[in-house]
Formats: structure tokens, C-alpha cells, sequence
């Protein structure tokens, strides 16, 4: 059995699609593998699954048409790892190559052609990465998260020492955003939104950022 080069087209348009929309949420969470990352994964298992399935029917029986496919299971696990980052004792990135491997199967089953599952699959992943994560922060003990902003000089290593001084305390930073509206010139506003071991008071660790060399000022968000 053949596919039409329209049908191999829209499977191939599909998962670009579908893994672009999970690769924009990573995005604007400025997560270390964001909108590009997801659709070339999603593409290129679209295109793996696509060349197994119908790519070798010309030499003939016997071929497994998973054979090809099976790899891009195991071989994710390498990009996946590229996106996990110690920090301190906190370990960053594990939902991001969770969600390079949904991607990776999205992709697959957008190349066999199981559309609907393709579909409500990205559906599911999306509310987990954007409403779980509002979720979790209100059901699992909302209190230790915190907002805060730093205003320190622009210079290399800077946000290095911030993330050790965090880290060395056992506090993982979920999300980082820099700006440099309102500030001084030569100045940023690093935003941080932290979790917090049980028991530890926020002005502990605002006291250690404002130690910290050419740090000018540090205070807490409103949640």
C-alpha cells in the first residue's frame, strides 16, 4: 500500500502543527527547548514513521514497518537530556523532555496516520503544561512559591551567581524572565518565581541576593 503525496503532506503539515502548538508553550515559558525544538522533533518522527511504514515496500517482504520508528523512542532521550540543567541541588528541564518525547510520539502517530489520536493528545498535553501548572502551584502547598525581582548589573555570570546562591539553599527556580525597562542603563530586572524548601522565610533569601556583589536591589512580587 502506497500514500498519495497530498496524504504524506498533510501528515507531515500536521505534526508541525501539533508540536508547534506544545513547542509555543514551552516557548513562552522560556524553557531551554521552546517552539523550533518541538516542531523539528514532531517533523522529523512524522517523516521517520512515514519512511519505515512505506519507505522500503519496494524491496519487498519480509520488513518490519516499526523497525525504523522503535529508534526514535530511544533516541529522544538524547535531546531530552540536553534540556535537563542542575542547578545547585534543583534540577530543572524534566518537563521539557517529557514533552520532547509526547512530541516525538505525536510526530509518529501523525506519520501512521492516526490523526484523532494525535490530536486529542497534544489537547491533553497542553492543558497538562498550562492548567497543571496553575494547579499544582494552588493544591500543593501554594505558599511555597514566591515572586521576586532583582535589579543587578548586566555583566557575565551575574545570573550564575543568583542561581547559586538560590540553589545552594535548595530553592528551584520554576521560571526566569529578564527586562530592561525602567531601569538604570547597564542594569537588568531578573524575575524570578521560586519554590521554597517547607520552612524557609523569603527574607533569608532576599537577604543573600542582596549580598550578592553589584546586586542593587531585590524584592518580592505580588503572586
Amino acid at each position: 500500500m502506497s500514500l498519495s503525496e497530498l496524504t504524506m503532506l498533510s501528515r507531515l503539515t500536521l505534526a508541525c502543527v501539533l508540536g508547534g502548538a506544545i513547542g509555543l508553550q514551552r516557548e513562552g515559558l522560556n524553557r531551554p527547548a521552546g517552539f523550533r525544538t518541538h516542531v523539528l522533533v514532531a517533523l522529523g518522527s512524522a517523516l521517520i514513521m512515514l519512511l519505515s511504514a512505506y519507505g522500503f515496500q519496494e524491496f519487498g517482504q519480509p520488513y518490519d514497518p516499526a523497525r525504523l520508528a522503535a529508534q526514535v523512542v530511544s533516541g529522544i532521550g538524547f535531546l531530552g537530556a540536553g534540556t535537563i540543567m542542575r542547578e545547585g541541588t534543583s534540577i530543572r528541564g524534566l518537563t521539557t523532555a517529557a514533552s520532547l518525547w509526547v512530541v516525538a510520539g505525536i510526530g509518529l502517530a501523525s506519520g501512521a496516520g492516526f490523526y484523532l489520536s494525535a490530536i486529542v493528545t497534544t489537547i491533553l498535553v497542553y492543558l497538562t503544561l498550562g492548567m497543571f501548572f496553575h494547579l499544582e502551584r494552588r493544591l500543593i502547598n501554594p505558599s511555597s512559591y514566591v515572586k521576586m525581582a532583582v535589579v543587578t548589573q548586566d555583566q557575565p555570570g551575574q545570573l550564575g551567581r543568583i542561581g547559586a546562591s538560590l540553589g545552594g539553599k535548595n530553592i528551584s527556580v520554576r521560571n526566569i524572565t529578564i527586562d530592561r525597562a525602567d531601569v538604570v542603563e547597564g542594569y537588568i530586572r531578573v524575575r524570578l518565581e521560586l519554590k521554597f524548601p517547607k520552612g524557609m522565610a523569603t527574607a533569608e533569601a532576599m537577604a543573600d541576593l542582596a549580598a550578592l556583589p553589584d546586586v542593587a536591589t531585590v524584592c518580592e512580587l505580588d503572586k
